[in-house]
């Protein structure tokens, strides 16, 4: 694939470009990010990074596995940020590839300001979160003017890897009409006893759905009640985005994935198509 380079910007020596490489279909990459691969002498890359995506790295470029996976031996985040100054400072153009966007739980912020510090320049390049990009590949929007005017996002563990106490729990349930939940697996038992605690149904949707936009994606649609058990039950596991309302419904219709492979679209859970039909006539 050729670039247009002259609207893409030359990598220069000593630079760290911080980017996002999507939820995991490498055509979700941005072409500021594949033109960073192409020029880049050292990629860091995450765990959530597909193999695929690395195979787009200029040849010769080094491939720095950087991946942090919860349970698992990982290095630490000042580690992390201590490599990339190394690399910059050695003269090397260095690309730091993270799943979903940089900026979204994905500890970019934090590697950007040791860099500021360590005086080093660098570039940010957005890209497709999973709370986006993965619901969208599961047929679940983030939001829907028929159901919701504001959504939340939250992550389901803190720097503890315990269920965040800074959130309120209540105020959430109360306020926002559906939650998408990075990293909520370990301890989503205990996050949907606190919505419900909250105010919220036993019976309102919930969509789950593990290595999102992937070939091996899985989507669980389940209710608040008894989502933590149903995944136990069908064996699901990280990474996922937990989606909490009324949105989750309407999969039923916008599986479109379901209908690449035969699935016709012709369910309408909430009587949306004559609702928004009425609404666009008015």
């Amino acid at each position: 694939m050729t670039l247009p380079a002259q609207s893409l910007p030359e990598f220069e020596a000593g630079w760290v470009w911080l980017a996002g490489a999507g939820p995991g279909d490498p055509g979700l990459l941005t072409l500021h990010a594949v033109n960073g691969l192409r020029q880049a002498d050292v990629v860091v890359y995450d765990a959530l990074v597909d193999q695929s995506i690395l195979s787009w790295a200029r040849p010769g470029a080094v491939l720095d596995y950087a991946g942090k996976r919860g349970g698992k031996p990982s290095p630490k985040q000042r580690d992390i940020t201590l490599k990339l100054i190394d690399y910059a400072r050695a003269g090397k153009r260095v690309l730091r590839l993270k799943g979903g966007d940089p900026f979204v739980f994905g500890r970019g912020g934090e590697e950007a300001l040791g860099l500021v510090e360590a005086g080093v320049h660098f570039r940010i390049i957005p890209g497709i979160t999973a709370g986006i990009g993965g619901l969208a590949y599961a047929g679940i929007p983030a939001t829907h003017r028929d159901c919701n005017q504001a959504v939340t996002f939250l992550t389901g563990h803190d720097q503890t890897g315990l269920t965040p106490d800074a959130i309120n729990w209540e105020g959430i349930a109360q306020g926002s009409p559906v939650i998408v939940m990075y990293m909520a697996m370990k301890h989503l038992e205990t996050i949907a006893g606190k919505l419900i605690a909250g105010g919220r149904s036993v019976d309102e949707p919930v969509g789950i759905v593990c290595n999102g936009s992937l070939a091996g994606q899985e989507v669980l649609e389940t209710t608040l009640g008894k989502c933590a058990e149903e995944a136990k039950q069908a064996g699901l596991s990280p990474p996922a985005i937990v989606c909490v309302g009324e949105v989750v419904r309407l999969r039923a219709g916008l599986d479109w994935l379901g209908a690449m492979s035969g699935k016709v679209l012709t369910h309408d859970p909430l009587g949306l198509r004559e609702a928004t039909r009425q609404a666009d006539a008015g």
